[in-house]
């Protein structure tokens, strides 16, 4: 054992050396160390000739496993020790052959060939090559002719998207034919479900990639075709995506022309009943792009948002005069234009603006700018009964408690634009839609008339007086964001909620999140806090060690969301070895050890990076450009100075292999998850620890001991 120990610790292995197996078609395995500082041509040469293959300069180096990709100088640092890779001809020789192959009048040996390319453009160095022999140009022109179908167009068209995702080619460079031909197919009612999807992905990289592209592709794709397609569940993905693109796109001058042909075409109760209310539940995708189409609809509030009132406008004047007029309806309006002008600044201070003489002044600042006086000319016109019941129960009153309807309305609107997040774009990876917005065309509007009465509601049962109204407003934001927090299906629903959310429940639910989180500060239930706390930590470590050992599925970044890649972890079951490998798709349930062809010894790690210091910020651009996936980015790095790189597909999955990670480095938990969990576990531990001294005032000090009796004669004696 002394002998053995002594070697390892005199032979460490060479950081730049690495231990392969490689593989030729009907020959024994070639078991060898590669040699990281040598030209990988070099390599290349010394494996060919260990099977006396002349010309090595045609060969190239693949993986075995996984999207058996080609090993470059570029990536040639991510080969592990234990890898089994395999001799392939070259990236160049390949695109080639596989160019003859596709222009070859066999149909089958063509089928074969555009099959194998469908895979193959997936790998960068591929790409690179079958881009430069023109083979864009051919696979352009095989889908223009028209002659191709079925399985055999569908591989053309992968092929085409997969290559062109790589970025080599710029879009703009597409012809106007292939355009129309990708239409067509979008066009056709009958089309395969496959086609379809394929030729929606391209139309959606073309708007989303080049404004002449966008033009030319809203001038062949119809609206009213993409919306019939939302009725198939298999492509109404692709479908929704590609409307929002062309969303996007759109000049600002145009997006209200567009939302009004998208409200005449109905396509705010197709995704209800089609795809909210339909038979599946709503995906992740699915889930994004409505939160999508939810977040630039809203958006077509920004310029009234930001747009002031002109007091000198007379247009803009005669809105205040109609909510005068609704409100008040029936006064007559007095001859003078002195007398005129005293009633209408008393109107207006009943109404509740700041500026009663000139209560146009009031909508000179943005946010909520013309937005507010819109919402309140919508709720007396459309709620009029709502609208008087609210302006004269507090004009009427003289205890100074009545709520100012106007001054409310502009900063409920400002605050509801705030939580909306109006004028904001979409954020990449969030999938925050709310149903309820889907149910109703003035979806807005109705939000704004329930949330002014819960307004209401509130102040009478506060008390308020005009000294409360911010504290009113904080609490009237917490009522809202947690009635949205719990997503109703419908406004019925959330006005329901919102009832439901009184003022007095507000305190309830404060006082008992204050409970929860603070402990008693005795010090007995000090002392106690602090020796269970120990036993709860390593529960929850425990927890996490197991779902390591479980495993989870992490995604790969790339250029296209609906084709990820994906690849799997987990920790052995005596938690001293990693095992990881890529997955075609994301996996259903428990993977095994035997598929996850690399591994790491725990006690190879070094660190643990999180974020921006995450290795991943070298490589990924896309990482520096989303917050939300940064947030998910982790790196473990091991010997000899290496980087394995994890995005999680949520924060739930990224705290937990956050702190099973440290819990096998020896460090503390330190996840927001941890501390949630602590709170969670520490608050009902405590509480099922005290359960009998309810409601009992806990001494500060412990009671004195009593006096020794002067006789014992009181014992009983059980013989």
């Amino acid at each position: 054992m002394a002998c053995v120990l002594a070697v390892r610790a005199v032979m460490p292995p060479p950081s730049d050396m690495v231990k392969v197996a490689i593989e030729w078609p009907g020959a024994n395995a070639q078991l060898i160390e590669i040699d990281q500082k040598k030209p990988l041509a070099s390599i290349i040469r010394e494996v060919c000739d260990g099977w006396s293959l002349s010309s090595s300069e045609q060969f190239g180096l693949r993986y075995a496993d996984g999207p058996q990709l080609y090993i470059t100088e570029q990536n040639r640092g991510d080969i592990k020790n234990g890898s089994i890779l395999r001799l392939a001809i070259s990236p160049m020789r390949a695109a080639r052959q596989l160019l003859e192959r596709i222009q070859s009048h066999g149909i089958d040996a063509r089928l074969e060939a555009l099959k194998e390319l469908a895979k193959l453009s997936a790998d960068p160095s591929f790409a690179t090559e079958f881009i430069h022999t023109e083979g864009l140009g051919t696979l352009a022109r095989l889908v223009e002719s028209g002659t191709h179908f079925g399985e055999m167009l569908a591989f053309t068209l992968t092929a085409f998207l997969e290559l062109m995702d790589h970025g080599i080619m710029s879009w703009d460079l597409i012809s106007v034919s292939f355009i129309k031909q990708i239409a067509a197919y979008v066009n056709q009612p009958m089309m395969d479900v496959s086609i379809l999807q394929r030729s929606l992905a391209i139309l959606e990289s073309m708007v989303l990639n080049s404004h002449s592209l966008y033009q030319r592709v809203a001038q062949e794709t119809p609206v009213t075709q993409l919306i019939t397609h939302l009725s198939n569940q298999e492509i109404q993905t692709y479908a929704i995506a590609l409307i929002n693109a062309l969303f996007l796109k759109t000049p600002e001058d145009r997006r209200q022309e567009m939302a009004s042909t998208l409200a005449q075409k109905h396509l705010r109760g197709i995704i209800l009943n089609h795809i909210i209310r339909g038979n599946r539940p709503v995906k992740a995708e699915m889930a994004h792009q409505l939160y999508v189409l939810q977040v630039l609809t809203f958006n077509l509030l920004e310029e009234r948002m930001m747009t002031k009132m002109d007091p000198n406008d007379q247009k803009q004047r005669d809105i205040i005069f109609e909510l005068r007029r609704i409100a008040f309806d029936g006064d007559s309006d007095p001859s003078g234009t002195e007398k005129r002008k005293a009633i209408y600044t008393k109107d207006y201070r009943m109404l509740g603006f700041t500026n009663p003489v000139n209560p146009a002044i009031d909508f000179t600042q943005t946010p909520p700018g013309m937005l507010a006086l819109d919402n309140m000319l919508y709720l007396a016109k459309v709620h009029q009964d709502t609208y008087i019941r609210i302006v004269l129960e507090n004009s009427s009153r003289e205890d100074k408690h009545e709520c100012p309807f106007g001054r409310s309305a502009i900063e409920l609107t400002r605050m509801l634009c705030d939580i909306l997040q109006v004028g904001e774009l979409p954020n990449e990876g969030c999938n925050d839609f709310h149903p309820m917005f889907f149910t109703h065309e003035r979806a807005w509007e109705e939000f704004f008339c329930i949330c002014i009465q819960l307004l209401n509601k509130t102040w009478k049962e506060m008390r308020a007086t005009a000294e409360d109204f911010n504290k009113v407003m904080t609490v009237l934001r917490e009522q809202v964001t947690r009635s949205l927090a719990m997503k109703p299906p419908s406004l019925e629903q959330l006005r329901v909620k919102l009832c439901s959310l009184s003022y007095s429940e507000v305190l309830r639910l404060r006082q008992s999140e204050r409970m929860s989180q603070d402990d008693f500060q005795s010090p007995p239930i000090i002392e106690l806090h602090e020796r269970i706390q120990p036993e709860i930590l390593e529960l929850i470590k425990q927890q996490r060690l197991s779902r390591l050992c479980e495993g989870s599925c992490f995604r790969k970044l790339g250029n296209r969301r609906r084709q990820e890649k994906f690849w799997f972890c987990r920790l052995s079951l005596n938690h001293k070895v990693l095992h990881y490998g890529d997955l075609d798709e994301s996996p259903q349930g428990e993977v095994p050890f035997e598929l996850l062809t690399d591994k790491i010894l725990v006690s190879d790690i070094k660190a643990v990076l999180t974020g921006k210091d995450c290795p991943h910020m070298k490589e990924k651009s896309a990482l520096k450009q989303n917050k939300e996936l940064l947030e998910l980015a982790f790196s473990i790095l091991y010997d000899p100075d290496e980087a394995l790189n994890f995005v999680a597909t949520n924060k739930y999955e990224y705290c937990i292999w956050r702190d099973g990670l440290s819990a096998l480095l020896g460090k503390e938990l330190g996840s927001d998850l941890t501390r949630s969990d602590l709170d969670t576990l520490m608050s009902m531990e405590m509480k099922l620890r005290l359960l009998d001294l309810e409601n009992i005032t806990i001494p500060e000090a412990p009671p004195p001991v009593p006096k020794e009796p002067s006789t014992y004669n009181f014992t009983y004696n059980y013989g």
